[in-house]
This record gives structure tokens, C-alpha cells and sequence, in this order.
């Protein structure tokens, strides 16, 4: 009876190195591949390029591999007890980092019934990462950008959107990111903001800059990355306007669209009852909802319904209504928003919200809760954070006080060291520093 041989990989971007560890694996028994899910793979680094499924179906093709199966964690352990391998094959570059735990685990696991570690010598000029560089100057598609935040949802407890509102803070949120601990916190994806984008353009956010301008700001920022975007599409206008921005918005690539339940004159939800707003009422803006739904071409594109009867102090129970009636009327997605500071408005929307039959995911925006950490926000049943507008926010103290620096020293010596120095300015573009 052959010998079962177990090797674990992600195979988003697959290379000689995963060949070379499959082929070494054969000349020790059948080869079982334990193909990481998305979920497992997001829980330590980006989400890979491929699907599962995509991936499943190449390393199936791949000869001498005899069985591909679902490994749910970065930890071997679920797995191998369930096969119990011979040999478990790695590269034998996980002996520091991210899986040095990883792999003590697995030979504790092995021990149990005499299994082997067998460990491979690292393909030298290989680098997944530098591979996903050049894959990120490669950029990507309208398809695979929509997709990617259904992708995100179904892998991730929570994701992580922050604000973008020109090309540059695109980039930012595209290529910001910590390790910690071995595991690496970035971005999901980006919130494309009506307030931050009027704000840059110096217009009142009264939904004055109209969608072909705020198209143009889309386009700039779609030029140079690759993640999702959610748009904010204020009020979303007029029933009829709204199924054009839906057609739109989802051929460019847009992933979804987040409109309020307002109508009149567009405030900022910030404002309050400090200023006249009104809500639309249920029927009306459920059927907004349903008409953006049937236009739609693909089960991609999301569209979620912002809740304003907290601004409002409309009450919870209307909060809850209009969550129930907006879900069955097709929405993708609620938002629920509350300018209280302690956060207690949205935890208790967050734990009647836990307990409806029909349920999308929960999205917040912690503006002015902003002391509630996203580890809060899981436990609540929150699935998307938003930071809607903390990039321009910095940006403008900070461009202020060099302006007023060099007005007062009447040179600009004093604030060069608060400055980006113009080298990394000019390689901080893709293609700048040619």
C-alpha cells in the first residue's frame, strides 16, 4: 500500500518552487494536496488572486498529485488528523516567521503516529511576493475587482475599507500596510466618499459635484490599483437616475454602492437634526432598492441601504423596520449610521440585528466612535468598517501648517522636515522614477 504524503500550499501564483516540492513529494508516497481556502489565506495576508475553485482546478491537473482537499486554517493539524500522512512535505523556508508555530505543530502532530516531516531546500530566485508585484503593475479587470468583495465577505470576519479621493490616496490605501506577529494588516478595499471627494474638489457636500465629475475621480483612482471600491452614492437621486448610476457603476467595476435613505436637499448625515432632513419613506425607498436590483447584469454588484433613523432620532425600532424592509426589497447589504459618540446606539441596533431570520452583512462607518476597535466591532456582528474620511482629514492640518510655516519665514527651510523629500515623491508613482 503506498505511502500518503501530505504537503500544504496556498498556489495562488504558482511557480517551479510548488513544482518542485509536488515532484519530491511523489518519490515518497501519493500525494495529497491540502489547498488553503481563501478564508485561511486572508487570516495572515491579502486574499490571493485566484479563487479557491480556480485553484483547486490547476493543482487537480498537476500530475502525481492524487487528491486535493480543503485546508480550512493555516494550521495543519485539523487535517492531518483526519488523513494521518506518512510525510508531510514543506520548503523548508517556514522554519522562521509567520509558520514557525505552524510547523512545531506539525511535527508534534506527526509524532502521534510516527509520521515524518520530510523538508525541501527553498527554490532560490523565487519570491511570491516579488511575483505579486509584478502582478500589481500588471493591475487588473472590471470583473475581478466587482467580484472581489463577495470574495472578501465570505473570507473575512471583518473588513477593513478606507477612504480614497484622488489617485494619490488611492494609492495609499492600496499599498499601506503593518506586520505584526507575522501576520500582515492592510486595506481591503476603498471607500469612495462623496463628502471627501466634494471636499478636494472645494465644493459643499450637497451632492453639487455631479456623477460625471465624480466618475472622473473614479477613473483616476481605477488607473492605479486593484482593490474593491464601494462608492457612496448619497441619496442615489431619483428612482430612474439611480438604475443608470447601478448600470454604470457596475460595468466599470465598481464592487458596491452604499445610498441613503434620504431625500430633498443631500446634508451631511453628520449635521443631524441640527439641520433640515427628511427620510424617504419605506415603500419609496425599497423600491429604489428593487429597481437598482433588476438592472443589474451580473450577481456581483452590491447595493446597500444606509439607515439614517438614528441620525434622525427617528428611534430603534424604526432603525429595525427599515433594516427588515430594505433586506426584503433585495438590498445586498445595511449600513447603519449614528453620530452618538459612545457607540452604544449602533451595539444595540448590532444585537437585535443578530437575531432577524433574513440577515446581509452589517456595515458601520466609526466616525464619531471612533474609540470602538474593530475587535469590537466583530464581536458585535459587524462584517465591514468603513473609515470614511481620515485621509483627508490629516492631509488638510498638515498641508495648513506648511503653507502658514513658509508664510512666516518667508522660505521653506522650516518645513522641510515635515515634508515627503521629493525623491520619494517622484518614486512613489509606478513609473515616476523612470
Amino acid at each position: 500500500m503506498a505511502k500518503k504524503v501530505y504537503v500544504g500550499m496556498s498556489a495562488d501564483l504558482l511557480h517551479p518552487g510548488h513544482l518542485n516540492i509536488i515532484n519530491e513529494a511523489r518519490k515518497l508516497g501519493d500525494v495529497i494536496v491540502g489547498l488553503l481556502t481563501d478564508k485561511a489565506i486572508a487570516s495572515y495576508k491579502r486574499l490571493p488572486y485566484l479563487t479557491y475553485e480556480q485553484r483547486r482546478a490547476i493543482i487537480e491537473s498537476i500530475k502525481g498529485v492524487e487528491k486535493v482537499v480543503p485546508q480550512e486554517t493555516l494550521d495543519y493539524v485539523p487535517n492531518l488528523k483526519k488523513i494521518k500522512p506518512d510525510f508531510v512535505v514543506h520548503g523548508d523556508d517556514w522554519k522562521t516567521g509567520v509558520q514557525k508555530e505552524v510547523r512545531q505543530s506539525v511535527i508534534d502532530a506527526l509524532k502521534e503516529w510516527g509520521g515524518e516531516l520530510v523538508e525541501i531546500p527553498y527554490t532560490k530566485g523565487i519570491s511570491s511576493t516579488l511575483l505579486h508585484e509584478e502582478m500589481h503593475k500588471i493591475g487588473t479587470t472590471s470583473e475581478i475587482r466587482r467580484k472581489r468583495l463577495r470574495r472578501l465577505l465570505s473570507s473575512k470576519e471583518l473588513v477593513r475599507i478606507m477612504e480614497a479621493h484622488n489617485g494619490l490616496t488611492g494609492l495609499i490605501v492600496e499599498e499601506a500596510k503593518i506586520t505584526e506577529g507575522g501576520v500582515t494588516k492592510e486595506f481591503d478595499g476603498m471607500w469612495l466618499s462623496s463628502l471627501t471627494d466634494s471636499t478636494a474638489k472645494g465644493k459643499p457636500d450637497i451632492e453639487y459635484v455631479d456623477f460625471t465629475s465624480r466618475m472622473n475621480t473614479l477613473h483616476d483612482i481605477f488607473e492605479i490599483t486593484t482593490k474593491p471600491i464601494i462608492f457612496d452614492g448619497d441619496t442615489g437621486g431619483i428612482t430612474e437616475h439611480f438604475v443608470f448610476m447601478v448600470k454604470t457603476l457596475e460595468r466599470l467595476g465598481v464592487s458596491a454602492v452604499i445610498i441613503e435613505d434620504k431625500i430633498g436637499l443631500k446634508k451631511n448625515s453628520l449635521y443631524g437634526t441640527d439641520v433640515e432632513q427628511t427620510q424617504d419613506s419605506i415603500e419609496n425607498f425599497s423600491d429604489k432598492i428593487s429597481s437598482g436590483k433588476k438592472s443589474l447584469i451580473t450577481e456581483d454588484f452590491m447595493i446597500f441601504a444606509r439607515i439614517e433613523s438614528l441620525i434622525l432620532k427617528k428611534g430603534m425600532e424604526d432603525a429595525l423596520a427599515r433594516a427588515k424592509a430594505y433586506i426584503d426589497a433585495g438590498a445586498d447589504g445595511i449600513m447603519i449610521h449614528s453620530r452618538e459618540k459612545d457607540g452604544s446606539e449602533i451595539k444595540r441596533f448590532c444585537e437585535a440585528y443578530k437575531a432577524f431570520d433574513k440577515k446581509v452583512p452589517l456595515a458601520v462607518v466609526p466616525t464619531t466612535f471612533c474609540q470602538i476597535d474593530e475587535k469590537q466591532l466583530k464581536q458585535w456582528g459587524v462584517n465591514i468598517v468603513i473609515y470614511a474620511n481620515h485621509l483627508l482629514r490629516s492631509a488638510y492640518p498638515a498641508m495648513v501648517k506648511t503653507a502658514q510655516s513658509i508664510l512666516k519665514n518667508e522660505r521653506a527651510f522650516e518645513c522641510e522636515e515635515q515634508c515627503m523629500p521629493i525623491k520619494d515623491i517622484l518614486s512613489l508613482i509606478p513609473g515616476g522614477s523612470l
